[in-house]
């Protein structure tokens, strides 16, 4: 999970600055079609001069009085510091799960909320406004003016739908909903540990009124969980969710029957077995300096959900846990985590500092955690260069195991109870659960108490499976004790986005799979830092999928690769 930016609790602040504007001009960077198939120049946002794109000349926008290098400074120097008080405010929530002594919880929920009204107030000021207004932003031009740089074009559009969504939220409901949401982080880790949905559900209610009133607020035409899911897939509709979801949830529920009817069971018994954690924390340490993750500008601890967060350009941190009973949960939620964590490291170092220095949408992030987690890190080639290794750490467990079965057991499919530990054929149908149930939930037509029941009742309809306590259940996840409701479709758009980026990816390197049995992870990173990191926000989610794919989104492909990958496991 990367662990959203804190704003009303998670990343919609407000600015005002009042300082010195720093200098700093915007570069513009050279147009790119989105359907073009090469490589966008790095972008730059400091100079005013535009470059030349790869076999094209770039058209310079025409300067208008407004939107000359002054304007742009202001703009970057409010930027700035909402930035960094998100950075602030995300160490805080860091730290309350990793470091933090229990019992500051009370303090720690204060200055979160302290925090949160701070940014807010910055991200709704009138100067930003203002300057917004300059720049030609308006709710008729919510791109910003045509004739602008594409850097700057997309600088102006993020900004500006930051600032419009703010603008719509109270004061008083951000600052509330942060110091809720720490709350509820607290109450949920408690009730987990106990197993005990009631000690979570009185939170969760007042947590979800908030996030209710946020939806009225922000307002929708639609749906009430349109402006929820928008926050994490921006200019996506809960209707197109669905419509996408649909043909997925057909041919996943085909796959799992065939599997199922195959009769074949591979052997996991040596997955769950004892897996001293001290040994699989070094192997996750290994994992992760092998595929990039640079230590330099991060660091790795465990925490009761893993997560990923952002401090900095230069402070990428992941989270992870471990089960020293099952091999899964902690080796493959650090790689996903790393997914993450690699997509924050390669954003371009022009766009630090700035609204463009994130991910594009959750489902492009997420679409790079289980890229990582799943499709490499669950490959063949991949174990052929780390087993070894892993087989070292752990001798009577493993050595008797084959290669070969042990890749079979790792991608064994078996309905399941937990997400994060689910295959790849039935991970989908979990998060089509989580978004149902939140949409009920959402549109009042579910209430807090009735969910643990609805759970029960859309797994077994789901996955034939039934949690027999909360922690096994509606526990399993933090994310609604964090306000984050609209975040869970983005893990199946991530894996949707995943597979279109793998097929181009192996079109475009030809070796790679001999690389990974070499353990060569550099030209894949290599890849996906020229192809979506670097780009940070500046293209939007659906934009980005054509560019680097030369398609829209498509469930096929994911479909298609999890049919024949399967299909060979499992001889169908």
């Amino acid at each position: 999970m990367k662990k959203p930016a804190k704003k009303p609790a998670k990343k919609l602040p407000k600015p005002a600055a009042k300082k010195a504007a720093r200098k700093a001009a915007v570069k513009r960077a050279a147009p790119r079609k989105a359907a073009a198939k090469k490589t966008i120049k790095a972008p730059k946002i400091r100079k005013a001069a535009p470059q030349k794109a790869a076999g094209k000349a770039a058209k310079p926008a025409r300067p208008r009085p407004s939107q000359g290098p002054r304007l742009l400074e202001r703009l970057r120097a409010c930027d700035a510091e909402i930035r960094r008080l998100i950075h602030i405010s995300s160490l805080l929530s860091w730290d309350q799960q990793t470091y933090m002594p229990a019992k500051a919880e009370g303090e720690r929920a204060d200055q979160l909320e302290l925090l949160s009204g701070l940014i807010h107030d910055r991200q709704t000021s009138p100067e930003l406004g203002a300057l917004l207004s300059q720049a030609g932003a308006d709710d008729r031009r919510p791109f910003g003016p045509d004739d602008a740089a594409p850097v700057e074009r997309a600088y102006i559009r993020e900004l500006y739908r930051a600032y419009r969504r703010s603008t719509r939220l109270p004061r008083r409901l951000v600052t509330e909903l942060a110091k809720q949401a720490a709350i509820g982080q607290a109450r949920w880790v408690e009730a987990r540990k106990a197993s005990d949905f009631g000690l979570f559900a009185p939170q969760l209610s007042v947590i979800l009124g908030l996030v209710r009133e946020s939806a009225a607020c922000l307002g929708y035409k639609e749906h009430p969980y349109d402006p929820l899911l928008d926050e994490y897939e921006p200019w996506m509709k809960t209707s197109e969710v669905e419509k996408v979801f649909a043909g997925l949830r057909v041919r996943l529920r085909a796959l799992l029957d065939r599997i199922v009817a195959s009769g074949r069971r591979p052997d996991t018994s040596f997955l769950n077995a004892p897996y001293p954690v001290d040994r699989q924390r070094e192997f996750s340490l290994t994992v992760l300096r092998e595929i990039g993750y640079d230590f330099q500008r991060g660091r790795l601890d465990e925490s009761a959900h893993p997560f990923s967060t952002t401090l900095g350009r230069a402070d990428v941190r992941l989270t992870t846990r471990y089960n020293p009973d099952f091999f899964n949960p902690g080796v493959f939620g650090t790689i996903h985590e790393a997914g993450h964590g690699l997509y924050e490291l390669g954003i371009g170092a022009e766009l630090a500092d700035t609204i463009l220095a994130d991910g594009t949408s959750m489902g492009i992030h997420e679409s790079q955690s289980r890229m990582w987690e799943n499709f490499i890190g669950r490959s063949l080639p991949f174990w052929v260069y780390f087993y070894p290794r892993l087989k070292a750490l752990f001798p009577q467990t493993l050595e008797p195991v084959r290669l070969e079965d042990f890749h079979r057991a790792v991608n064994a499919v078996q309905p399941s109870l937990i997400r994060v530990e689910a295959d790849e054929v039935t991970y989908n149908l979990h998060i089509l659960v989580r978004f149902e149930l939140e949409k009920r939930l959402i549109s009042g037509d579910l209430q807090v108490g009735e969910l643990p029941g609805a759970w029960n009742a859309q797994y077994r309809a789901a996955l034939g499976v039934e949690p027999p306590d909360d922690a096994q259940g509606v526990l399993q996840d933090i994310h609604w004790s964090m306000g984050s409701f609209g975040y869970f479709p983005t893990y199946a758009l991530g894996n949707l986005y995943a597979a279109q980026f793998y097929r181009t990816m192996k079109r475009d390197l030809p070796g790679m799979e001999e690389e990974l049995v070499r353990g060569e992870f550099a030209p894949v990173l290599s890849w996906l830092r020229d192809k979506v990191h670097r780009l940070g926000r500046l293209v939007p989610a659906a934009e980005l999928c054509r560019q680097v794919t030369g398609e829209s989104l498509d469930p096929g492909c994911l479909a298609e690769y999890l049919e024949g990958k399967y299909s060979g496991l499992y001889e169908l």
